[in-house]
């Protein structure tokens, strides 16, 4: 079973990957462009112009890749609040959308972030589907730079970028020249792409099947197919404007071309949302559904469009034919892939709410008895480059970790004094949840460690782990101990007196509100309750002393297994303050997080 699922994510993985899909056509076509090569008459090198093609391409991607990792790193730490912030309504979720996937460059990071604050509470389904929305028009940004002629400064760009990147000390300055080496890579790709296919121009049977991309029909599936093998809108955007530069291409053909690759982009949600909760494949779903239904909208009005944005574009009037489409077509398809973005996006905002109902009918919840929580529910391998946003998902696994054992701690004293055995089952199995979600937190931890962290990061990793391993034990604690006792008092048939009763039940209820207070002061990095936690110390150490006491002149008293239920009340005191102490130990990591970031901020007082 392990083996078979492991070669399924390695597969689902390289498919996700644009590089390794590079790599492998660029192996797959090298026999025949090399049998072609051969066979050539010496006008047209297939085997050079492929290889260019190809590499080009594989050069496009891999900037493509670097400039969106490094633009992740440098506003991950941003993008989880502005996105909560500012999704109030439909219309500033857009926005919003808009802004951080032009940021990342990147639709399916925005798509996972919305997913997490779903599933999260944080945000509803209507309020996600207008930052889905938005995060299309996010994306025509990479078009509109890809389509200003700056290919001559690419050689230039990834020069200063490289040397920003190896030789700057400070970690900001490195990411922005990672930022910028990819972005030159983008254009030297393209340039690579653009030369090898310029003796095209003259070959007859390339020029035809060109021609038959004005059926818009041929041209939407052609960039369909090839949008969804490479996992990469942007790509295709690039090839596009690439082909227009060199004149093979009419307006109309491009726009069918970029309206193929806005559906085949969907095929990276679906791909991203297997194995996830139902809301993530709801917001693929989501993702899906507009692209599809606006493509549709827009099939029959592409010459309207074509007329729409020629209005508006730069033109020359000094060119005619081939020179004209290969000067003015860039532009012209650039500024149709924005106007077709935001116009869908405009038209299908007034329907999110049902959007909403669509996709939950279509996707319905689970029965609640039927949902075993086995598996984690906000971790995501996606984000582990991301180090800024996968410590965040770790924080609401955690939470989700925590609320089970809350959940034990809960039910486990009323079942200790007065419950049945069936109830002390339960309990049991609760624990076993909470071992699975430890196992998955601390294998994401390890995978996370990997990563390049800044020094904040690090910490923050450390005091997760320990908080997760703490949470761990007061399950263990539960589990093993309080269980036991609640089956030994039913065993012997001990009876708790009023008294202890009510010294007992007082102790839980603020061992109980502390375990909850250090929960969510690691969730929220909330000092507040991790102070409220450190501050309940005196009074519980009260409690138990006076618990002591009482049962110190219970044991002397002339009762019934007297010594039984001293031994059970003891016990009891003693696991409960061990709760505590892990409560505590949770608390007190968040609290010397406090305390470093003042510091720091005195220092740089000081320093300034």
């Amino acid at each position: 079973m392990d083996g078979t699922f492991g070669a399924r994510e390695w597969v689902i993985r390289i498919y996700r990957s644009p590089l390794a899909v590079t790599c492998i056509l660029l192996f797959a076509a090298a026999p025949a462009l090399a049998a072609a090569d051969a066979a050539d008459n010496g006008t047209m090198n297939w085997g050079t112009m492929g290889m260019h093609l190809v590499g080009g391409l594989a050069l496009f991607l891999f900037g493509m890749d670097q400039m969106a990792d490094a633009l992740k790193a440098v506003a991950g730490e941003r993008m989880k609040s502005i996105l909560a912030r500012l999704t109030s309504n439909r219309f500033t979720g857009a926005i919003t959308g808009a802004f951080v996937t032009a940021v990342v460059q990147s639709s399916s990071v925005t798509t996972v972030l919305v997913v997490g604050f779903i599933t999260a509470g944080l945000m509803s389904m209507a309020q996600s589907i207008g930052i889905i929305m938005g995060a299309n028009i996010g994306t025509t940004i990479t078009a509109q730079i890809i389509a200003f002629k700056v290919t001559e400064g690419a050689l230039l760009m990834i020069a200063t970028g490289f040397t920003m990147l190896f030789t700057a000390k400070q970690e900001k300055v490195r990411r922005y020249g990672s930022i910028l080496m990819g972005l030159g890579l983008v254009f030297f790709g393209m340039s690579v792409m653009s030369d090898a296919m310029a003796p095209l121009r003259t070959y007859p049977p390339f020029l035809d099947l060109m021609q038959r991309m004005d059926n818009p029909l041929i041209g939407i599936l052609t960039a369909a197919l090839f949008t969804a093998l490479v996992q990469s809108s942007s790509a295709t955007t690039g090839i596009i404007i690439v082909m227009a530069s060199q004149g093979f291409i009419s307006l109309q053909a491009g726009i069918a071309l970029a309206l193929g690759a806005n559906i085949g982009t969907c095929v990276t949600a679906m791909l991203a949302s297997i194995g996830k909760p139902r809301e993530a494949v709801r917001a693929a779903l989501v993702h899906v559904l507009f692209n599809i239904l606006g493509v549709l909208l827009w099939v029959s009005f592409i010459d309207h469009l074509a007329q729409f944005v020629t209005s508006f574009s730069p033109s020359r009037s000094d060119l005619s034919g081939m020179e004209l489409l290969a000067a003015t077509a860039p532009r012209q398809i650039a500024n149709a892939h924005t106007v077709f973005n935001v116009a869908n996006t405009l038209i299908f905002i007034w329907f999110t709410t049902q959007f909403a109902r669509l996709v939950e009918w279509l996707v319905p919840d689970q029965p609640l008895e039927e949902v075993i929580l086995l598996s984690p529910r906000y971790l995501d391998e996606s984000l582990l480059s991301t180090p800024s946003l996968a410590l965040d998902r770790v924080r609401m696994e955690t939470g989700l970790m925590g609320s089970r054992v809350q959940e034990m701690l809960k039910r486990i004293m009323p079942a200790i004094l007065s419950g049945d055995r069936a109830t002390l089952g339960e309990i049991a199995i609760i624990d076993d949840e909470v071992d699975a979600l430890h196992g998955f937190i601390i294998k994401y931890l390890g995978q996370l460690s990997q990563q390049e962290l800044s020094e904040r990061q690090t910490v923050a990793l450390v005091h997760l782990m320990s908080a997760v391993n703490d949470l761990e034990n007061i399950g263990d604690l539960i589990e093993t101990d309080l269980i036991h006792l609640g089956h030994e008092r039913i065993d012997k048939g001990v009876s708790i007196s009023l008294e202890t009763w009510e010294i007992i039940t007082g102790l839980h209820a603020m061992v109980a509100d502390a375990v909850k207070a250090a929960t969510t002061a690691l969730m929220e990095e909330d000092y507040t309750a991790a102070g409220e936690v450190i501050a309940a110390k005196p009074g519980i150490d009260q409690i138990v002393e006076a618990a002591t006491r009482h049962q110190v002149k219970r044991l002397i008293a002339d009762e019934p297994n007297r010594l039984a239920a001293y031994a059970l009340e003891i016990d009891i005191t003693g696991k409960l303050k061990r709760i505590y102490y892990h409560a505590n130990r949770m608390a007190e990591a968040i609290a010397q997080e406090e305390v470093v970031e003042e510091e720091k901020g005195e220092t740089a007082t000081e320093t300034s």
